[in-house]
């Protein structure tokens, strides 16, 4: 038995060795979709990563790999950021493009820390677990909101965090990590950390992360030129408050914001971003090598399409994934890949009422997708995607809006109104910007099939809307929707599940499925 384990191994190792040389290798971007404000640890063999999604609930994601490459959610470190109005969506008020920004991940003594920060809020907040595979977190915060902050534990017991834009500041905190020092060390650093890449600079050095490597501090920063492109900095020192010294790490494809990451076989990587598009913010990594003491990125300072590590298995199902929405016990209400636009209020939809649906009911009167609560969402992936649903009309009132969503400024939708006792599938465009009706179907039946297609090859940023009447069949309908990336809401493109009332509450629309695949359909011309 033993001898053919060993065999099972060794022709094991043969396989990968074989697909490896066969191009079986991982590819940048290493995750198509929005994944931004990345920060990084290993500990041991397993990565763990945070992330933004900002007005989304819950909130910073966690996840895992045990290679670089392939992610699954772990989890979230909140439920709820906080219980205002512009986090409920409650008051004609909402956060988009703001809530919790970029993370920053760290573990010490038995500990992980994930800690950032909330204009809405205008706190820093704090959170640490013993588990960071299933929690509990406790949370803290503290004002001010310490801008595209890292946390960093010295050797000497000391607990900081390095922040701002283009000035750098250093800030002591107390030992339990719970606030700032008093009369701990609280001063700039580094008066103009943009100055390595000249000085036409449209974004300020900013989303600092701090690393000590054989004695040294390095600190990471973008810089954005005016003209350019998305940039690289490194700063390195011989003592947290300097003097520093800095040089442009890598200005490629506009890859920038992130940091190092080590393997167990003392490889180097540098994690970092893309914008790209309607998609959003996607992960890319960079192979790196010290060279007289600096971290050098890139392949002759270029990123490189193929890296030395093993392949994606795909986004499916580990960032995102198709729900029946049948429940076992056990199991909790929604999996990890969702997130509500907003808080959500708990009392308005369900996944027990109706066995093997999601319920989601109406409790006031909205006129506006993007102010509507308890619309449920999972991020679009790339180059191409898919998502559809199986909607049940029978308990909807007059006046109500059911269906699935494209969620960003420019959003497009494609749903069921109820108007004058009579039902219509209707596609809806905010193109330009304002939300227009592009085409109506009148339909007499209480089942509906609805579908959004994604694409974002090459920057194609396009999406079509289909319907069907038997979930086989299918006929698009309305116009192709153009998405880009907007500031406002800065964060890409959502498949999104609604529900609204405009004239009647109390009515409530059940979704049978959501399934998302990453191909599409070829629409004819």
């Amino acid at each position: 038995m033993k001898k053919i384990a060993v065999l099972i191994i060794f022709f094991g190792e043969i396989a990968l060795q074989t697909a490896l040389a066969q191009g079986g290798k991982a590819k940048n971007p290493v995750i198509f979709a929005d994944v931004p404000d990345m920060s990084m640890i290993r500990v041991g063999k397993n990565y763990y990563m945070s992330s933004t999604t900002m007005h989304m609930s819950p909130g910073v994601p966690i996840m895992k790999s045990n290679d670089l490459v392939n992610w699954q959610m772990l989890g979230y470190v909140y439920d709820t950021l906080a219980n205002i109005p512009a986090l409920n969506l409650t008051d004609g008020k909402g956060t988009y493009g703001r809530g919790s920004w970029a993370s920053c991940i760290k573990y010490h003594k038995g500990l992980y820390y994930v800690t950032t920060f909330a204009q809405t809020t205008g706190k820093t907040h704090i959170y640490t677990t013993k588990n960071i595979e299933k929690g509990p977190w406790k949370a803290v915060s503290f004002a001010p909101s310490l801008h595209d902050h890292t946390l960093f534990f010295d050797d000497d017991g000391r607990v900081y965090m390095i922040y701002g834009n283009g000035k750098l500041k250093i800030i002591e905190l107390n030992a339990e990590v719970s606030g700032i020092k008093k009369g701990g060390l609280d001063q700039t650093i580094i008066e103009n950390a943009s100055a390595p890449a000249g000085t036409n600079i449209m974004l300020g050095a900013e989303g600092s992360q701090l690393f000590k490597v054989n004695g040294k501090y390095y600190l990471f920063n973008i810089v954005w030129p005016k003209g350019g492109m998305r940039t690289v900095l490194v700063h390195r020192a011989d003592k947290i408050t300097g003097p520093w010294e800095g040089r442009v790490a890598l200005q490629d494809l506009g890859v920038a914001q992130g940091g190092l990451i080590d393997t167990p076989d003392g490889r180097w990587f540098a994690y970092l971003f893309r914008d790209f598009g309607g998609v959003g913010r996607i992960p890319y990594l960079v192979p790196v090598k010290w060279e007289d003491g600096w971290p050098v990125l890139g392949e002759n300072g270029k990123v490189p399409e193929t890296l030395d590590l093993p392949a994606s298995k795909g986004l499916i199902p580990g960032i995102v994934h198709s729900d029946e929405f049948t429940r076992k016990q056990a199991e909790p209400a929604l999996p990890l890949v969702w997130q509500w636009n907003h808080n959500p209020d708990n009392t308005l939809w369900s996944v027990t009422e109706r066995k093997g649906f999601l319920r989601l009911k109406t409790g006031r009167i909205d006129t506006s997708f993007v102010l509507t609560r308890n619309t449920l969402t999972q991020r679009t992936i790339g180059p191409e995607s898919s998502g559809s649903i199986s909607l049940d009309l029978s308990n909807m009132k007059e006046g109500d809006f059911a269906g699935l969503g494209l969620l960003q400024k420019n959003y497009g939708l494609i749903g069921v109104k109820i108007e004058n006792g009579g039902k219509s599938i209707v596609m809806v465009s905010a193109n330009t910007g304002k939300p227009i009706e592009i085409e109506k179907i009148p339909i007499t039946q209480q089942t509906i099939y609805l579908k959004a297609e994604c694409n974002f090859s090459n920057r194609t940023d396009l999406a079509h809307f289909y319907y069907s009447l038997d979930g086989q069949s299918w006929s698009g309908i309305g116009e192709p929707l153009k998405m880009p990336y907007t500031i406002p809401h800065f964060m890409g493109y959502r498949f999104a599940l609604f529900n609204y009332a405009t004239k009647n509450i109390g009515g409530f629309a059940d979704f049978d499925y959501f399934r998302i695949t990453d191909t599409i359909s070829k629409p004819s011309k």
